[in-house]
């Protein structure tokens, strides 16, 4: 399986990559402490959420649904959608046609 996209890539990457940052404990995912975290420029942590919006996407052929820190990640098929959740509250959706 995979996920099925019509969209530029790189354009769906940079709206998982915002998405995932608003999660604001993204960075237990990396194994870091929030101390850790927050040495880090913004840009360092941009990168970092931006490889790992990357691997999760391939990640979601296989695995609909995953955990990142306190939110999720879900990919809808049938709708060609990615749920993001930061809180139960926040879902962001990012469209992949």
């Amino acid at each position: 399986m995979g996920v099925k996209f019509k969209r530029e890539y790189e354009d769906i990457v940079e709206e998982m990559t915002k998405a995932i940052i608003s999660i604001h404990d993204c960075y237990d995912l990396f194994e870091m402490s929030q101390e850790e975290w927050g040495l880090m420029d913004q840009d360092e942590q941009k990168e970092c959420v931006r490889t790992l919006a990357d691997d999760i996407f391939y990640g979601l052929g296989n695995l609909p649904n995953l955990s990142i820190g306190s939110g999720k990640i879900e990919y809808d098929a049938d709708n060609h959608i990615l749920k993001v959740s930061s809180v139960p509250q926040v879902t962001h959706l990012i469209h992949l046609v």
